[in-house]
């Protein structure tokens, strides 16, 4: 039988934690000698203290503890944000108790009763389900914590934990919908001695994982036989929240009066915290203080956290930061015949003349050893230092050899690579890239990318893997490295090199240089921030706006930047692979056309070139498809099915649908152009958007869809429609550019995010 939802609140009313002390830990150095340690403490064994063990804990001029609770910056007592990082951080302390007890200010209904680095503890709230007497109704008392749109979320390390014999626990998201369920357990038993003290397994007692991320927990209780058969001994249920392994079960607790307040006051709730919702790549080096730094929180929340740095203690929001811990005073970490000298973020421990060993109190310490013969000194001094000097010779030729041999290979790559891209290049109309583009070499992009670690990855492809890179003036940008290093690999990287030395324009991603000094040459790109236009489009958490204006303005830009490499260049070029993915979005979200890798330029006075057909099923010109000969309407059937994706927010291809349905984007564009249906399919976002444009819009991509090249438009047609349309508007800056002025586009870009466009 299912028991109607009735909310009720569970406060508690004291304290369960009160300061700890000072407690310093120094990690074992036992196996120190068996394994060649070095006598340097090293940095993950020193001593560390939570922010709310430490002095100065809080902003000056702010309280620091409200109660025997310590309440470390970013938090802050007050109902205003001066003492707190922001107003989610601000503590209510209410005086009304003795000692006062801390609530969190967005919701006073949760008591604080510690906080950490990275977690609060929360009093905690039982949900109770009880049978005294079958003629009566149950006595039923919920529980609910909601903390939506701060930046905590209940840690999964919680366990939902249900106690009793005759119970089932039910955990979900939503007080008005407790059905949403997410997570349950049930705990059954038959009579007492079937329950085991410390076992959560399911008898008289269970538990089950809690998914990360939960801003609101609602939890319920249900009987499964209204506790008619364990009445005497077990008539109530109950359920909670509570830290893996934070509570002990006991074979009392099924029959306990008191187990709800001691669930309350001594099993808390944890609640992770974080701050913003960037990452610490969006801040650098400034977010924290000094000698600290910074970590993403690895939570779906987003966000960031600052830790002081091993060896050092402080907290790392309030300046100066965090501060030098003295070992050698505080822990006394050396041996008692040892010298203990005390080093930035660390200490060393040596032992006097005639000692061997660590001189570690936890390791082998100092051991007296007594003085050998002189002449013996002598015969092994010499020895050690013929030892030490035969393999630094060695290793010093091996450096020299290895470093000439790597110079020399670099020269000749660097050659081979020049002679390729100038008989590229040796086409009329092409300039030369040396001319227009740095060259970079490749202990640059070395030093930029931290060696192509794989933690600077932004993405990959077919063709290559892409890392974010700085140099040595600050600026950010993406670097493309070709996976292979075939002959094949190698031409499309040089014809991407020639292709986009010609290009200037602001709506095209730049290529800033080349490294000629590898196999296949490392292209450098402008690093752009707001991701392509397929995520935007497709991408449904975005929080992005977007509206039919600005996907005009996408559309125009794109247009001018297509006409643009067909008709204003010193050749033409056929970019043969646009598509949604391929445009990418700056800081303003202006478009930028991206991707190169199998674009291909006609030869002189030929309005088509025959190739390979390359592309994306979805946006591939079906005409160029059957016949092989790319034109540039092939760009033009492209760009019709991206801006049929802008009216209708729908992906080309449609994977899952009906049998009566078509897969293709295009097929269905088209049956609802000629059935007069053009509202049905468009995006709702834009639905109530002028009817004319998207009628307009709609008209163009139709006729850039014909299946005869020859009947599609121009893209120079294309782009004085779409600007027609953006010139009529109210808004003048919705076309930054004519067509007229497509050969003088501005290069004023910002250094930008995302690197998808080169793979």
């Amino acid at each position: 039988m299912l028991v109607s939802v009735l909310a009720a609140i569970l406060d508690s009313n004291s304290l369960f934690l009160s300061i700890s002390s000072l407690i310093f830990e120094i990690c074992s150095l036992a196996a120190a000698s068996s394994l060649n340690l070095p006598l340097v403490g090293s940095p993950l064994c020193l001593m560390s203290l939570s922010i709310s063990e430490l002095r100065d804990i809080s902003k000056p001029g702010c309280p620091s503890q409200c109660g025997d609770i310590p309440i470390p910056y970013p938090f802050g007592i007050g109902p205003n944000s001066s003492c707190s990082l922001n107003p989610f951080f601000s503590v209510h302390c209410d005086s009304s108790f003795s000692p006062p007890k801390p609530f969190l200010s967005l919701n006073t209904t949760l008591q604080i009763s510690h906080i950490s680095d990275s977690t609060i503890h929360l009093k905690n709230r039982v949900a109770v389900n009880c049978y005294h007497n079958s003629s009566e109704p149950p006595n039923i008392i919920q529980s609910f914590m909601n903390l939506s749109g701060s930046p905590f979320a209940f840690s999964s390390s919680n366990k939902i934990t249900a106690v009793g014999c005759d119970d089932v626990a039910f955990l979900s998201r939503d007080f008005d919908d407790w059905t949403d369920m997410i997570s349950s357990c049930v705990a059954i038993c038959s009579k007492p001695g079937e329950l085991r003290a410390g076992s959560c397994s399911g008898i008289g007692c269970c538990e089950a994982a809690v998914p990360e991320g939960l801003q609101s927990v609602y939890v319920s209780m249900e009987t499964i036989n209204a506790h008619d058969k364990v009445r005497n001994f077990s008539s109530c249920g109950y359920a909670f929240l509570a830290e893996a392994g934070g509570y002990g079960f006991n074979v009392t607790d099924v029959w306990d009066p008191l187990f709800v307040g001691r669930v309350v006051e001594s099993v808390p709730v944890v609640v992770d915290w974080v701050i913003g919702e960037r990452s610490c790549f969006w801040f650098g080096e400034t977010v924290c203080q000094g000698n600290s730094v910074c970590v993403d929180s690895g939570l779906s929340l987003g966000g960031y956290r600052c830790s002081c740095s091993p060896g050092y203690q402080g907290n790392p929001y309030l300046s100066p930061g965090c501060r030098d811990i003295n070992e050698c005073e505080n822990s006394k970490p050396c041996h008692k015949y040892a010298t203990c000298t005390n080093l930035q973020g660390s200490f060393n421990c040596s032992c006097p003349l005639h000692y061997v060993g660590d001189g570690t109190n936890h390791g082998t310490g100092c051991i007296y050893v007594s003085p050998p013969p002189k002449l013996a000194v002598y015969a092994a001094s010499g020895a050690g230092l013929l030892l030490f000097i035969t393999p630094l010779f060695i290793f010093w030729s091996y450096k020299i050899l290895k470093k000439r041999s790597i110079k020399q290979k670099k020269h000749i790559l660097f050659k081979r690579n020049t002679s390729l891209l100038l008989h590229q290049q040796n086409i009329p109309g092409h300039g030369h890239a040396h001319d227009k583009l740095r060259t970079f070499t490749s202990k640059e992009l070395e030093k930029a990318t931290d060696r192509f670690n794989s933690s600077r990855i932004l993405g990959c492809g077919g063709q290559g893997t892409v890392y974010k890179g700085m140099l040595s003036d600050g600026r950010l940008v993406a670097v493309k490295k070709s996976k292979h290093t075939s002959h094949r690999h190698l031409k499309d990287f040089i014809n991407e090199l020639a292709l986009q030395s010609e290009i200037n324009h602001r709506n095209v991603v730049k290529l800033l240089g080349c490294c000629l000094e590898t196999e296949v040459p490392l292209l450098v790109y402008e690093f752009v921030p707001n991701g392509t236009l397929h995520d935007l489009i497709h991408d449904p958490h975005t929080g992005i706006p977007f509206t039919w204006e600005i996907r005009l303005r996408i559309a125009t830009e794109v247009a001018n930047a297509l006409a643009y490499i067909h008709c204003a260049t010193s050749v033409p070029i056929y970019h043969r692979d646009m598509k949604s993915s391929n445009i990418l979005l700056d800081e303003r979200y202006r478009a930028k056309l991206s991707d190169f890798g199998i674009s291909r330029s006609p030869a002189v006075d030929r309005a088509q070139v025959t190739t390979k057909v390359q592309g994306t099923f979805g946006y591939l010109d079906p005409e160029y498809f059957q016949t092989g000969k790319l034109t540039e309407k092939s760009d033009v059937y492209s760009f019709g099915v991206v801006l049929v994706e802008l009216l209708t927010g729908q992906k080309p291809i449609e994977m899952g649908l009906g049998e009566e349905e078509e897969m293709s984007l295009v097929t269905r564009f088209l049956g609802a152009m000629e059935e007069n249906r053009l509202r049905a399919i468009l995006d709702h976002r834009i639905a109530d958007s002028a009817m004319d444009e998207l009628a307009v819009v709609a008209d163009v991509a139709k006729r850039c869809l014909s299946l005869n090249g020859k009947k599609r438009p121009k893209i120079r047609e294309v782009v004085m429609e779409l600007e027609s349309i953006g010139s009529s508007d109210e808004n003048p800056s919705l076309v930054e550019s004519s067509f007229q002025d497509i050969s003088f586009a501005d290069m004023d870009d910002s250094w930008t995010r995302s690197a998808e466009f080169l793979v």
